[in-house]
């Protein structure tokens, strides 16, 4: 065997084997060829053709993302919201990107936080007139799952009643849309939904801003050190933008794809499915998996509870289907060999979902499925340890229980209420009831740097320090790291090739400036990428 490469002089954490920590690793073609200490190397190894000098840095295997919209992605010609904490910050912010581009027909802000409303109010179009009123206006959430639209945004898009093709639009008590449209992350970003927003000319929607934010998107991840995403939520039309990418040599990390399943799938639909999974198969682009959404977010109160949120104490939420009627199709699915990425943030949706499983497994059989409950915001004590039980990975974003974010006095923390605080984002107790834990950014909901990550998982503390919320359920350093290693890797059936630095696996890695191991928790954000290496290559240096 030639050995290609020898990075030595670091810091090299396998995360698998006996020993911890050793100072070399050496690659031949697209897999790893040795791990360890440079005094104990072979020959071939000592005479590799190309020698790295790790200079006191620290090698990783490279982080697989396990729920990251790089499709989706942020995109640089919206007004940028996120961080405003007032309406006026809100209309500052796009009156200011309004002065800065006179001539776009639309105005298309990202990353509004549902901020400047009280007790769950949802903004309206009136609200939006007062800001823009000249030229229609588009403002997506945070999250991505509501869409908040001025008239003339309403107009265009011709939105006149409750039942559209991207969402469900919210009526006043005269049956007049209010310019609040719900549902869109599981209608708008779906096929019909998607086609729908071309034809009627939101420039979001088009093919080439679509692209633009792709390619934006994996940059990014390889500069943060990903070296595997798992796109979540792609419909058939859409590959053809990955297929792009990788004709244009754009495609640095792998991709796992996921196809969406609405409640309007086919079973030509499925069909076409199976037939992309057997299509797109190789290590670089592979379709398998299936996403559905059993509920929606907690902020606006549509992810279904147990017990009616605390600020709106007439709602429990909703789920999309009926719980019989979800079971009836996790075993369906179940059956025909699909594995399942269920969105579920709210106790009674996660309960919904983990009940359907259970209802697979018992008409099925139990198979090694690892069909995941997505997000895991809120989690009822008593289903704890049906995960482990059930062989259900829970996919969270450490990011989003950050203070700062959902704690209190905050819309999330304010939409559960205290008593349901101790069931937010239970990191620590589902790994101790022996639960897969795959962590992953939801970007652009959240940074998609892992080590951001990291800091959250291992602190429960705001990004830029302060009093940590939930501290009992945060997790060490090297459980993070395994969450966005190894944990994440398991979590799509690549624990074989990826998730650990041993002979014989992809070689994918990442090399950091400093040791994660040994940093303050407060100072696990800072930790920089230097070097990102995919199949054996370097494909980003800072």
């Amino acid at each position: 065997m030639s050995i290609d490469t020898l990075l030595t002089g670091g810091i090299v954490r396998p995360l698998a084997g006996e020993r911890a920590v050793v100072d070399s690793i050496a690659l031949a073609g697209d897999r790893i060829a040795w791990v360890g200490d440079l005094a104990d190397a072979p020959d071939d190894v000592r005479r590799a053709a190309r020698n790295v000098d790790l200079a006191g840095r620290t090698v990783l295997p490279g982080f697989v993302d396990a729920h990251n919209h790089v499709r989706l992605g942020s995109d640089a010609a919206c007004a940028q919201l996120a961080g405003a904490e007032t309406l006026d910050e809100v209309a500052r912010r796009l009156r200011d990107w309004c002065a800065a581009n006179p001539g776009e027909g639309w105005v298309e802000g990202e990353g509004y936080g549902y901020a400047g409303l009280e007790d769950g109010a949802h903004p309206t179009a009136a609200m939006l007139d007062a800001i823009v009123a000249d030229r229609p206006a588009a403002v997506f959430s945070y999250d991505v799952h509501t869409l908040w639209l001025n008239t003339a945004g309403l107009e265009a898009l011709g939105v006149t009643a409750a039942d559209q093709p991207f969402g469900t639009a919210e009526l006043d008590d005269r049956g007049r849309p209010t310019g609040f449209v719900a549902d869109f992350a599981v209608k708008g970003l779906a096929r019909a939904g998607m086609r729908a927003l071309k034809e009627r000319g939101l420039p979001w929607a088009s093919t080439d801003r679509q692209y633009e934010r792709l390619l934006t998107s994996l940059d990014l991840a390889v500069a943060s050190g990903i070296t595997t995403v798992v796109e979540p939520q792609n419909s058939p039309d859409d590959l053809a933008l990955f297929e792009r990418a990788r004709d244009e040599g754009r495609l640095g990390p792998r991709l796992v794809l996921a196809m969406f399943h609405p409640p309007t799938t086919t079973d030509a639909d499925r069909a076409e499915f199976k037939a992309l999974a057997s299509t797109y198969a190789d290590d670089r682009i592979r379709v398998g998996p299936l996403k559905l959404y059993i509920d929606d977010v907690v902020e606006p109160h549509t992810a279904a509870l147990h017990e009616p949120y605390a600020n709106e104490p007439d709602t429990r939420g909703r789920t999309y289907y009926d719980p019989a009627v979800f079971a009836d199709l996790v075993t369906r699915l179940d059956a025909e060999g699909f594995q399942l990425f269920v969105h579920a943030t709210g106790d009674r949706g996660i309960t919904t979902v983990l009940d359907a499983v259970e209802a697979a497994r018992t008409a099925n059989g139990p198979r090694d499925a690892r069909h995941q409950v997505v997000h895991v915001e809120c989690l009822r004590r008593s289903d704890l340890p049906r995960f482990a039980e059930l062989g259900v990975v829970a996919c969270m974003q450490p990011r989003h229980a950050s203070p700062e974010i959902a704690g209190p006095g905050h819309a999330w923390a304010e939409a559960v209420g205290e008593a349901r605080w101790h069931q937010a984002w239970p990191l620590r107790s589902l790994q101790e009831h022996g639960a897969v834990l795959a962590f992953s950014s939801d970007w652009n909901v959240a940074e998609m740097e892992p080590m951001v990550g990291v800091q959250c998982a291992v602190t429960r503390a705001p990004l830029d320090g302060g009093t940590p919320w939930q501290p009992e359920e945060a997790v060490t350093v090297d459980e993070a790291i395994r969450g966005y290693t190894l944990g994440s890797a398991t979590s799509v059936h690549l624990e074989h090739d990826r998730g650990t630095l041993e002979p014989g696996k992809l070689a994918d890695l990442v090399v950091l400036d400093r040791d994660p191991y040994d940093v303050p928790p407060g100072e696990l954000a800072g930790v920089a990428v230097h070097e990102t290496w995919v199949a054996g290559e370097r494909m980003h240096r800072a």
